[in-house]
């Protein structure tokens, strides 16, 4: 009997029929995202100081996240993810709600998420074109338009080339790979001597550095409040944002369960490795930034809000210098943007085949398109991208307002992923007992650490970046997430 026949037998035991091919692997299945695109929310919480160390604290809490998801999900590897998980460790009595909350927010959440990737790979575009006219500032129907056109190169990707995409993967780990560290070995290390006293110091981005060059106590401990008006404290916490939008999407992994090999095995693997991959590419991705970044004033003051192609060509000296820089980045984009729109339909997909969304019946088919040969969810993946493109018109009539999506992302993917660890601690972890990747005596300390973090970030991300807060600063995520949930409480009440 082969892996993937175990595997599909598996998935019957659990409920549902293998439908999808299963044609991926541990590097088709790990990826991270999004450091560059909050990067001006790091300058805002304090600059240099907070990114680095942040992402080391950041990483090291979303550790234990990983950790906990993993045991579940080689207890239990199917697309559905943390819903199925917490329908079967609750209790009986409140299985079936508790699962319909966590659908409707791991459903919000995914969609949002890569509404926030496809979006953020857009206004990378609009930072892109600002290198060479830096007097050009996108209108909202501009910026709307470039998102749409970037929507539709990632769902033509998937859709068209669906079995290309686990080689896609693969290029887009190199292309990350190389990228970050071709950036981070174009940097020099310079010994310099102050008072006497030799000191290591990595200088420049590249050779050029023409913005100046930051000693290593700037680089590793500058910490400046002042541009959020929050107190010092809070400031730095702001300033997890970046971090904690990166490895928010760590539970969607699971969405690919029932496309590969090995699951029990290769899940449970792809989302702990996915937090040290992510934490030591984003180290590796900063500190050439730090060392030499521009004057943060400067870069706050990008009309578009996105400061990346400016900080580029300042380090760099050029236009052409800056925009090389740039295109690496816009290439991970890409990348992502196609990776994180494929599992938010297949998780789109799990959750209609549960009969839980509207038309389920439709959703929850699975079809071959025109020129490739495996089967893929078409209608579920055309739902998730319609909602991506109908809420994407916020932006039309409030930047801001849109802007939330990214904290509504978070919050739901965060609420989705902790709510089975908590059920399964208040069960007295019986059901993770006999999980493949078991964590033993230190499940009980480490779920529970991933608990108070998740809680905390919610709180996090539902807080305004500046204070006082103004029409155009506040931040609506808990708006927008109440206005989800009540559609969902209203469509379990019409389902009953």
């Amino acid at each position: 009997m082969n892996e993937d026949l175990r595997a599909s037998e598996g998935l019957e035991k659990l409920g549902y029929k293998q439908e999808l091919s299963r044609s991926r692997g541990l590097m088709h299945i790990l990826f991270t995202y999004g450091l560059a695109a909050p990067i001006a929310t790091s300058l805002i919480g304090g600059g240099p100081a907070t990114m680095i160390w942040g992402l080391v604290l950041v990483s090291a809490l979303t550790l234990t996240l990983a950790l906990s998801l993993a045991e579940i999900c080689s207890l239990y590897p199917t697309s559905a993810g943390a819903y199925y998980w917490t329908y079967k460790l609750a209790s009986p009595r409140t299985r079936l709600l508790l699962s319909w909350i966590n659908g409707w927010m791991t459903l919000v959440g995914v969609w949002t998420v890569a509404l926030s990737v496809n979006f953020g790979t857009g206004q990378l575009i609009v930072a892109g074109a600002g290198i060479f006219h830096p007097e050009w500032v996108a209108t909202a129907w501009q910026t709307y338009l470039i998102y749409l056109a970037v929507i539709t190169f990632s769902s033509a990707v998937c859709l068209f080339f669906n079995k290309y995409l686990p080689l896609i993967d693969v290029v887009c780990a190199w292309w990350t790979g190389l990228g970050i560290i071709g950036k981070f070995f174009l940097s020099l290390f310079q010994v310099t001597c102050t008072n006497a006293q030799p000191s290591v110091t990595l200088v420049a981005l590249s050779a050029e550095a023409k913005a100046g060059r930051r000693s290593a106590g700037y680089a590793l401990g500058h910490f400046d409040p002042s541009s959020s008006g929050w107190t010092p404290g809070w400031t730095f916490f702001i300033g997890l944002l970046p971090p904690a939008y990166t490895f928010s999407a760590i539970g969607m992994i699971a969405s690919m369960a029932e496309e590969v090999h090995k699951p029990s095995e290769q899940l449970p693997h792809a989302i702990v490795l996915s937090v040290p991959v992510g934490a030591i590419s984003g180290l590796i991705y900063l500190l050439p930034i730090v060392f030499t970044l521009p004057d943060t004033a400067t870069l706050l003051a990008v009309a578009s809000g996105q400061p990346i192609g400016v900080m580029y060509t300042l380090i760099m000296g050029s236009n052409g210098g800056g925009f090389g820089m740039w295109f690496i980045l816009f290439g991970v984009g890409i990348f992502c943007a196609v990776s994180i729109s494929c599992a938010a339909s297949r998780a789109t997909w799990a959750f209609a085949r549960d009969h839980a969304v509207p038309f389920s019946y439709t959703f929850a088919r699975v079809a071959v398109p025109p020129r490739t040969s495996d089967p893929i969810p078409v209608n579920a993946f055309l739902l998730s991208t319609a909602v991506q493109v109908l809420l994407g018109l916020i932006y039309l009539g409030s930047s801001t307002a849109f802007n939330a999506f990214v904290g509504v992302a978070v919050i739901c993917l965060g609420l989705s992923n902790v709510m089975p660890i908590f059920v399964s601690m208040l069960e007295g972890r019986r059901h993770v007992a006999r999980a493949p990747y078991n964590l033993g005596a230190w499940g009980m300390p480490l779920n529970a650490i991933a608990c108070a973090w998740i809680l905390f970030a919610i709180v996090l991300f539902c807080m305004p970046t500046v204070v006082p807060p103004t029409p155009q600063t506040m931040n609506y995520a808990s708006v927008v997430f109440v206005g989800f949930g009540l559609l969902s409480a209203a469509w379990y009440l019409i389902g009953k």
